[in-house]
């Protein structure tokens, strides 16, 4: 069995005391591979440092839309020459976050746009933070189809998931599945069709149950596979095979191992 954490940002600096154990332990639970998206320009070369020292992790480039104090307008045309030279396998972290209100919107529109933009122009799949905007996420994607990537930590409903399962998207199903009380999210993991989905850590954020208040980490993404093959009553080395040709497919990967 090998797994593929399709979304760590493991050049967080709280990973920097003990990054080659946290890479180890993640190996040692089969969690093979990690995609480690952006957020901020100030951090592509970190995530580019980070990704040069370990040969399981794939980086992507990509302005996060909770960092717009970070934001400059050279960053598009910066984003832009990263993906030319880089070469790396995603757009992202993009997207939309109206979580704490609208005063932004605009700009937050404009600036994914433009990456939504960047990835068709590249031919790149784009990696897409959501948090109370999906229906604006959605309308965009039409706009910008045909384009391929991930929702990541996705949260929506179940016509939410068609739609983007229909747009060519992946669902990136978190810790959160392991909640009892996220029924709607399980219920949707138990239904959709088997190439709709990713697994994620989200690391060193979102821990699940059994290790809340901790730092989260990609091994820990053994405990999803567990819960999402009971919710859809497949084996987990089916799940994990499943999984990782689902990335490898989205990414353009060859994970064999």
């Amino acid at each position: 069995m090998a797994l593929i954490d399709s979304h760590c940002h493991l050049d967080d600096d709280r990973f920097d005391i003990d990054r080659d154990q946290i890479v180890a332990r993640a190996k040692a639970c089969n969690v093979r591979h990690i995609i480690m998206p952006a957020t901020t320009a100030q951090r592509w070369q970190k995530i580019k440092t980070v990704s040069e020292l370990y040969d399981c992790i794939y980086p992507t480039y990509g302005l996060h839309p909770m960092f717009m104090a970070a934001y400059q307008e050279a960053n598009i045309g910066e984003l832009d020459a990263w993906l030319d030279r880089e070469k790396p396998i995603a757009v992202g972290e993009c997207g939309l976050d109206f979580f704490i209100g609208h005063k932004d919107e605009a700009q937050q529109l404009k600036i994914f746009s433009d990456q939504l933009q960047l990835a068709k122009n590249h031919h790149l799949p784009v990696i897409i933070h959501v948090r109370k905007a999906m229906d604006q996420t959605i309308s965009l994607l039409r706009k910008f189809a045909p384009l391929t990537g991930v929702i990541h930590s996705f949260s929506g409903s179940q016509q939410q998931a068609n739609q983007l399962i229909d747009l060519g998207f992946k669902l990136g199903i978190g810790a959160t599945v392991g909640f009892e009380r996220a029924q709607k999210l399980r219920s949707i993991v138990a239904s959709v069709p088997d190439t709709g989905l990713l697994i994620e850590s989200d690391a060193p954020d979102q821990p699940g149950a059994n290790h809340r208040g901790e730092r989260n980490e990609p091994a820990f993404i053994i405990e999803q596979l567990a819960t999402i093959a009971l919710l859809r009553d497949v084996s987990e080395n089916e799940l994990a095979q499943t999984l990782q040709r689902n990335t490898n497919n989205l990414f353009g990967l060859n994970t064999a191992t």
